[in-house]
């Protein structure tokens, strides 16, 4: 039989409470918030300090469950009565469990459902974090979890259920959201509910049949790539713009634009003012030779980072935990080798890097080396290593060897990038979005470089493994922006086509006429099924634009010795004349001469 009781609980002495002893105790008496006259015992507390002894507002069940096992829970409930029922209704479960009607596992999932759903939260994240999640994707997968517990009134995890969450999904829609927004957030479900499943805490997953939303005719954000010359206008805005900053010419604000506290404001920068901004900039900071050298350096930096990842495809997050121990630069060909757990696809791979991008990444690291050596005030060439290569210098005996710790970030990529990105753009006269509505952003230089591998010729499965993805289908249509492709080009390098055709004589007969110079036709011969023979369905190699350039050894013979097929046959030397109504396409034509294409 089970029982109910009030926890005692210890909470901190009220400030106004008065200590007065009654039959040998020692009681606080205070007024609380209501006016209400309150009592309770006191008592010390782990440090120290004095504490009153109170009962819990909610009454306990105790019983014995199902396994044998003596369980104390909280009923939730203030009133006794309504608890005694809570007390019933757990005692007839576990006389359930005991005599078969229920599994253990049913019973454990019963529990489960009164939880908070809070509770259930903290314990997926720590399920997480064992598996090695990155923080940020665990960050979004909690913000869309809790997201949609407020939004469909989710407390606890008997309140998961389908029409909520399809009524959500309604009124998104309505609100425009984006069909990737909704999928992640019913990824980001679908996986805690799953998980839930697996520890027992539900049956079935109440939201496993809903659909996706179509991404493919509802993507909000598509990303445009860079020509060349805005490319190169991009490096060089990257490089001076810090520096150009600084020498900003003002100018005066007209009656209706003076602000309170300045009736002055810096004129923005163009890509033909940037030159002269650079110059001001020098001369008024002339007097701090340390301030022009860090700026210079800001931007050269910041022009690295774009070059990099125009040329290796790396992600922002990847190039953001490149090390110095993760370079080869004295190999030959250069390359970075990604950490599999920084890296995307979780795969370690490592990506070549052109010549003069690892000469500059050699000599922008022995400049920082330069620069920590000034600082040092030592005046030597010392030694450091960049992954498995070590660069060698004269170090005197007495001094000490100073080197870049393999471990130190090769770039600190800022995290403001995009608004960085977002300026540079708008001075060098880049549009960050088209007519076509596709956008730039710092994703969109991945985009450039595997859109300018396809421009250069790159086969699309090299191109894939370029850019590490497990799908040529993404490669081709995500990754390659079609804009920039030669498709004219593509199309005038298809092979001539000659028209033929009949005409008619003087005489009033018809004659076949082929080009100008009368050459028979080659291009109907090569395309047509040959007679008695099959269907040649293999394709034939073409070794340039021109007709005249196939090799006859090319095409396959006569198979004369095999009988034709009433299935495959095109056609059989009883109906080689075709029965066309025309006595001059009834004939049939003269066998070719060796050596020659047939006409």
């Amino acid at each position: 039989m089970g029982s109910l009781r009030r926890k005692t609980v210890t909470k901190q002495l009220p400030p106004n409470a008065e200590l007065i002893q009654r039959r040998g105790e020692q009681i606080a008496r205070w007024v609380d918030g209501r006016g209400k006259k309150r009592t309770a015992k006191t008592t010390t507390g782990r440090d120290g300090e004095q504490r009153i002894v109170i009962e819990s507002a909610r009454w306990f069940a105790k019983y014995r469950d199902g396994s044998g096992r003596i369980r104390e829970v909280s009923t939730g409930c203030r009133d006794k009565g309504a608890a005694a029922a809570v007390l019933t209704t757990l005692e007839k479960r576990a006389e359930h469990v005991r005599s078969g009607i229920m599994s253990p596992s049913e019973d454990a999932i019963a529990d489960h459902q009164t939880v908070p759903l809070a509770d259930h939260f903290n314990d997926y994240l720590i399920n997480m974090r064992s598996r090695g999640l990155s923080d940020s994707h665990i960050s979004e997968v909690t913000r869309y979890l809790r997201k949609l517990a407020t939004e469909c009134r989710f407390g606890r995890l008997s309140d998961v259920i389908r029409s909520r969450f399809d009524q959500w999904l309604v009124d998104r829609r309505n609100e425009d959201t984006g069909a990737r927004s909704l999928n992640c957030c019913r990824a980001a479900w679908l996986g805690f509910l799953n998980w839930c499943v697996a520890t027992s805490r539900l049956t079935s997953n109440p939201l496993a049949g809903v659909p996706q939303a179509d991404e493919k005719s509802d993507r909000r954000r598509q990303r445009r790539s860079m020509k060349d010359d805005e490319l190169n206008r991009l490096l060089f805005v990257g490089r001076w713009r810090p520096l150009g900053e600084r020498g900003r010419e003002t100018i005066r604000l007209e009656p209706g634009e003076q602000r309170k506290r300045s009736n002055w404001k810096m004129v923005p920068l163009t890509f033909g003012s940037l030159e002269a901004a650079v110059n001001r900039a020098r001369e008024l900071l002339s007097h701090d030779p340390e301030r022009i050298a860090k700026l210079e350096r800001t931007g050269q930096e910041r022009q690295l980072i774009y070059k990099t990842m125009l040329t290796t495809g790396l992600r922002k997050k990847e190039l953001s935990s490149v090390r110095l121990r993760n370079l080869y630069l004295d190999s030959e060909p250069a390359f970075v080798m990604l950490d599999a757990a920084n890296e995307k696809n979780r795969e370690g791979n490592s990506l070549p890097l052109r010549a003069d991008l690892a000469a500059e990444l050699r000599e922008w690291l022995s400049e920082r080396l330069a620069a920590r050596r000034n600082a040092a005030r030592h005046s030597a060439t010392v030694s450091f290593e960049v992954g498995a290569a070590r660069l060698q210098g004269n170090v005197s005996d007495n001094e000490r060897e100073i080197e870049l710790s393999p471990d130190e970030l090769l770039f600190k990529v800022p995290s403001s990038l995009l608004r960085i990105l977002d300026r540079d753009l708008a001075t060098a006269g880049i549009p960050k979005r088209d007519d076509r509505g596709r956008t730039l952003d710092v994703h969109a230089l991945r985009t450039t470089f595997g859109t300018h591998l396809s421009m250069a010729g790159v086969p699309l499965r090299t191109a894939q493994a370029a850019l590490r993805h497990s799908s040529p289908v993404l490669t081709a249509n995500i990754y390659t922006d079609p804009r920039l492709l030669d498709i004219h080009g593509a199309v005038e390098s298809l092979p001539a086509l000659t028209s033929t055709g009949a005409t008619h004589d003087g005489s009033g007969k018809q004659r076949a006429t082929g080009t100008a110079d009368d050459r028979p036709p080659k291009l109907a011969p090569l395309l047509a099924p040959k007679a008695y023979n099959r269907v040649q369905t293999e394709s034939f190699p073409v070794n340039s634009g021109k007709l005249e350039n196939f090799d006859s050894e090319q095409i396959p013979e006569d198979e004369t010795d095999e009988k034709p097929t009433k299935k495959a046959r095109i056609l059989t030397e009883k109906d080689s004349g075709l029965k066309s109504g025309r006595h001059d396409l009834n004939v049939r034509p003269p066998a070719p001469k060796a050596g020659a294409l047939p006409s």
